[in-house]
């Protein structure tokens, strides 16, 4: 399927979701919406791929189990449009999920994954991006620590140094995350920096 269609399939199934409100409880258990605004995720599924776009959030995991749950045939996972997440160890949690199943992931064609949204895509054992696709990443911030702003020996940067050793990415491309750019603003990475820190499979 095109990722316009996917696009617009999407559209449509949130603004029915939306419409049919609470009536409709098979539509909200698989989409799993967030009563706050942006805060959606949408998973669709045509034959063996996955597709995913939204802001990631604390569900995460429970939602893409569910669907791989639903379609065990899926083997690959594509992300369409990845705002970012809204929290980084549930998102940590279903990057983990995806290499243990042994998914590749793909981003779309003129698609874009941003800050977290890096994080899920480096679950794929084989990673793509589609061209024209963006990968943006910055500082991390969370309610009382920004990441660039904490001593490089504090033990909070472990958990996602370990991270991206785990997912076969170097270390040193966290600590470049955090220079790219402040919390506020994304810095979208050139062809030749997704190459040298390993974010796409040479497969």
């Amino acid at each position: 399927m095109q990722v316009q269609s996917v696009r617009v399939l999407c559209a449509m199934s949130l603004a029915l979701l939306m419409l049919t409100g609470c009536s409709s409880n098979t539509a909200q258990q698989s989409l799993q919406p967030t009563p706050q605004q942006g805060e959606e995720v949408f998973i669709y599924v045509e034959d063996d791929v996955a597709y995913l776009s939204g802001l990631l959030n604390s569900r995460l995991p429970q939602q893409l189990k569910r669907a791989l749950s639903e379609h065990p045939n899926v083997t690959d996972l594509v992300l369409v449009d990845v705002s970012g997440s809204s929290d980084q160890l549930a998102t940590m949690e279903a990057a983990r999920m995806i290499r243990h199943l042994g998914l590749n992931t793909h981003i779309a064609q003129t698609g874009y994954v941003l800050s977290g949204g890096v994080d899920l895509f480096l679950g794929g054992v084989e990673r793509t991006i589609g061209a024209g696709a963006g990968v943006g990443v910055h500082s991390w911030r969370d309610t009382q620590n920004w990441g660039d702003a904490i001593n490089l020996a504090d033990p909070v940067h472990a958990s996602y140094v370990n991270f991206y050793l785990e997912m076969g990415v170097p270390e040193r491309f966290y600590w470049f995350t955090l220079d790219a750019a402040p919390a506020e603003r994304i810095y979208f990475l050139s062809p030749e920096e997704i190459y040298d820190y390993r974010l796409v499979t040479d497969s």
